[in-house]
């Protein structure tokens, strides 16, 4: 068991832990990243199931220092993030910090003012603590009556078991959220028969999807901009703006008219929420798919009997494979119980009530540490990129404060308090909260919007990309 001192630790080498692993080299700190998984990625590593792809523009969707010339598409292909990613991980400066295999089981700040990270591999200590775990990390599967007497192969879209015969196969999908309409339309066509159980309708605009060419930096630069700029007005339509709201609306309605013929198919696709309280999706072929004589759309997946699915409203379905695209463990963090912070507080108590936080990147409690990508740092209109690059800027300034000053550094809970009812009062304007759903978005304990950020990327920016010392503890 090896015993290791560093500035920094780093828990996670996703999109977020490679973008600290990278200002931390640059800076020359002494810093590790433990990452559970035997490679990198994160999402990207995770998610492998047949059409899986950004639905953000690929040119918003890498670090604006690195950009990626070599995008084959407008909204690019796992493989090539996750490529792009590793590309990121191997560079010398980089690759020798990242420890993989090394799951942490508890990170604890000590009396000494040091965090202490435990693994099964040995104990790192550092000044310092950046949790990079991401909120797309632990699938959720829900507990379906009878799904231990199923006998064919079972597994969420983020574990795809690529040795479970498609071809020809009885499949069942559950959900009809993001995953569910990349996968859907790959899975029509090659299975004997494919059953989508839904439990609610999503709103979907066109996708557009189309081949790029390689682009200089300068053309780069253009389409980030312009994708940036247009994404950034969506959020007119989230702050329930009436005329951005309506436009949003038929957008979505007219793409639906157009690609299900059938009236009948098409009022059961019709949500009965308000345009954007769920996640809009994006997709050209995700209704012609359910259009197909060889694909059923079912209610809500209520038991399984043996090998039949049997529906809320009734349908049957006889299985071979049964596939859950029912997202991911977003609100309630599972890393949240494996941190204690200051006099023996466990992260997980600190956010019992929905997380919370200052900046969106530090907790009172939590001496010296950092959450990237964490509560309300996500956007439902734009590219997390941006927010993560800002909250980076956020961290970097928070060490240049550490390199002058003794510390630590602990936000107050005054500080923290103002900071979450400025959130709370942003979101209660949003569709997230008045668009009459229920939503992965939003924690079900407290009703708070806890996931997104309520405003626009640019809001975040000016608001959390640069440190202040002022709202922590002196």
């Amino acid at each position: 068991m090896t015993e290791v001192d560093v500035d920094v630790v780093v828990v996670g080498a996703g999109l977020a832990g490679i973008g600290a692993a990278i200002e931390l080299a640059r800076r020359g700190e002494s810093f590790v990243v433990l990452e559970r998984a035997a490679d990198v990625g994160g999402t990207w590593r995770d998610n492998t199931y047949p059409g899986v792809a950004c639905d953000v523009p690929s040119h918003l969707y890498a670090f604006a220092h690195s950009p990626n010339p070599s995008w084959s598409r407008a909204y690019a292909p796992g493989h090539e993030i996750q490529s792009y990613l590793r590309g990121l991980a191997a560079r010398p400066s980089v690759a020798p910090h990242i420890k993989l295999g090394h799951e942490v089981t508890s990170a604890a700040y000590l009396p000494t003012g040091r965090w202490e990270v435990t693994t099964p591999r040995g104990t790192f200590r550092s000044r310092v603590l950046v949790l990079a775990a991401g909120r797309l990390t632990e699938p959720r599967t829900p507990d379906i009556p009878g799904i231990s007497g199923f006998s064919g192969s079972v597994f969420h879209t983020a574990r795809w078991d690529h040795g479970v015969k498609i071809d020809g196969a009885r499949i069942g999908v559950v959900g009809t959220g993001a995953s569910a309409i990349q996968v859907v339309p790959e899975l029509a066509g090659r299975a004997e028969h494919l059953t989508v159980f839904a439990r609610s309708a999503p709103y979907v605009i066109p996708r557009n999807d189309h081949a790029h060419a390689a682009a200089d930096a300068a053309e780069m630069l253009r389409v980030r901009e312009d994708a940036f700029t247009g994404l950034e007005q969506g959020i007119a339509a989230r702050r329930r703006e009436p005329a951005a709201l309506a436009e949003l609306r038929a957008r979505a309605l007219g793409h639906l008219a157009a690609q299900v013929p059938d009236p009948a198919l098409r009022a059961r696709l019709t949500p009965d929420y308000e345009v954007g309280c769920k996640r809009i999706l994006l997709s050209d072929t995700f209704y012609p798919a359910l259009g197909r004589a060889d694909v059923s759309l079912a209610g809500a997946l209520d038991r399984l009997e043996g090998r039949t699915a049997i529906a809320a409203d009734g349908h049957r379905a006889d299985l071979d494979v049964l596939v859950f695209a029912t997202g991911f463990h977003s609100t309630q963090q599972p890393y949240a119980s494996r941190i204690t912070g200051r006099d023996g507080l466990l992260l997980s108590e600190a956010w019992s009530r929905g997380m919370v936080s200052h900046a969106s990147t530090v907790v009172h409690g939590f001496p010296n540490m950092f959450v990237l990508d964490g509560p309300n740092a996500a956007l439902g209109h734009n590219s997390a990129v941006h927010v993560i690059e800002s909250q980076l800027s956020y961290l970097v300034g928070a060490l240049d404060h550490l390199a002058r000053h003794d510390g630590p550094l602990e936000v107050t809970s005054r500080a923290q308090d103002a900071y979450t009812r400025d959130i709370d009062a942003m979101a209660q304007r949003t569709v997230w909260l008045r668009g009459g759903c229920t939503s992965w978005y939003v924690d079900p304990r407290s009703g708070r919007l806890t996931l997104l950020w309520p405003s626009t990327a640019t809001e975040f920016r000016q608001r959390n990309g640069r440190f202040d010392p002022a709202p922590f503890r002196r």
